[in-house]
């Protein structure tokens, strides 16, 4: 019998997306995650959660979970599974150190190694007030020790891009095998650009969305940003006299506003970045890191535009000058498509069983 986990369920962006249709594999499967909000996740999982850990019953939602630092990782060890012979885990934090029976198989689905331990740990340090930093130092050394000790307990790694391989392999020493990210293609369409660029984002600060408004101030291009977060606010601040914020926005208005875009522009070296796949399944051009997991769905000057990771010059310089009506709509929009949702399931699925047969075989052999 199959169990699903994912770290925790509170809103519906890209990862909770992904789960969606992990879930979707195995739909009699119950599901297991530390936090669980059916109205911040629009019914996506209702009827489904079986389990959640014992900081369900805190008022502690979106907005305030990450308080809860100091106690996820014994949260995600100690939440009861029940007795499953396969756990499938989707996690980019605390979901793959579940604590499975000894006799199951755990395939863990990897956005990216939790962040904030590793390739993050100094963007995390700063949002810890000057006093307690030397606390979130240890803080997050323990939650790093235990971090590499729960990477031993799970079976088989699947990472959703070449730089999550990487990562996997430099904090844990472990090796995986890559499948990109399933992108509800069909949900979008094209249509006829207008002039202005549009970011899609949590605003949050390493996803650098202020590098993407200042390169839109210097090249003096409009700009819309759709997505909300703790950054709202400074970024609001800072470049509201010439960026449009539309906040959170519904599936039918993001198709639109991505259908209306001369490009979409991703400021952030990304693990993967489904929003570049969906503005190239609306037909728009991206412009992009020439790092992480947009190395591997823009091709540069056939769908996008990649740009050297980090370079505001080199980014104000793409969206001032290149020509972004040359770019073939039906061209971009075809290459979308090989990122879409049907084919990510048969990948993950034969993944999965191959793996358990793999497990079997070794148990019988044993």
């Amino acid at each position: 019998m199959v169990g699903l986990v994912h770290d925790y369920l509170l809103v519906l962006r890209g990862a909770e997306r992904t789960f969606a249709r992990i879930a979707a594999c195995w739909p009699e499967a119950p599901i297991y995650t530390l936090l669980y909000d059916e109205r911040g996740t629009h019914g996506e999982f209702a009827g489904r959660v079986a389990g959640t850990s014992y900081l369900q019953h805190l008022p502690v939602r979106q907005h305030g979970f990450r308080t809860l630092l100091p106690v996820l990782p014994r949260a995600a060890e100690t939440m009861d599974l029940g007795d499953h012979s396969l756990i499938v885990s989707s996690s980019s934090a605390f979901g793959h150190g579940v604590t499975t029976s000894e006799m199951a198989t755990h395939v863990c689905y990897c956005h990216t190694p939790f962040r904030y331990v590793w390739h993050e740990r100094d963007r995390a340090l700063q949002e810890f007030p000057p006093p307690l930093r030397s606390f979130g130092s240890s803080l997050l050394d323990r939650i790093r020790a235990w971090d590499v000790r729960a990477s031993c307990r799970v079976d088989h790694y699947i990472a959703n891009s070449k730089i999550t391989r990487e990562r996997i392999a430099d904090a844990w020493g472990r090796d995986a095998v890559v499948i990109h990210p399933p992108v509800e293609t069909d949900r979008f369409f094209i249509g006829a650009p207008e002039d202005f660029f549009l970011v899609v984002a949590e605003l949050v600060a390493h996803k650098r969305v202020d590098a993407a408004l200042e390169a839109a101030r210097r090249s003096g291009q409009p700009i819309k940003v759709v997505g909300d977060g703790p950054s709202l606010g400074p970024l609001r601040a800072r470049f509201g006299d010439h960026a449009e914020f539309l906040g959170r926005i519904d599936d039918s208005q993001l198709a639109d506003v991505m259908s209306r875009a001369r490009a979409l522009v991703v400021p952030n070296v990304e693990e993967f970045g489904i929003a570049a796949v969906e503005a190239q399944a609306a037909g728009r051009p991206v412009i992009a890191p020439d790092r992480g997991g947009t190395q591997e769905s823009v091709i540069d000057g056939v769908t996008g535009v990649l740009y050297p990771a980090g370079d505001v010059d080199a980014l104000t310089q793409a969206m001032r000058d290149v020509e972004f009506e040359r770019f073939d709509p039906s061209a971009i929009r075809d290459h979308a498509l090989t990122f879409r949702v049907e084919l990510f399931q048969e990948r993950l699925v034969a993944e999965v069983e191959r793996v358990s047969r793999r497990t079997l075989s070794a148990a019988v052999a044993g």
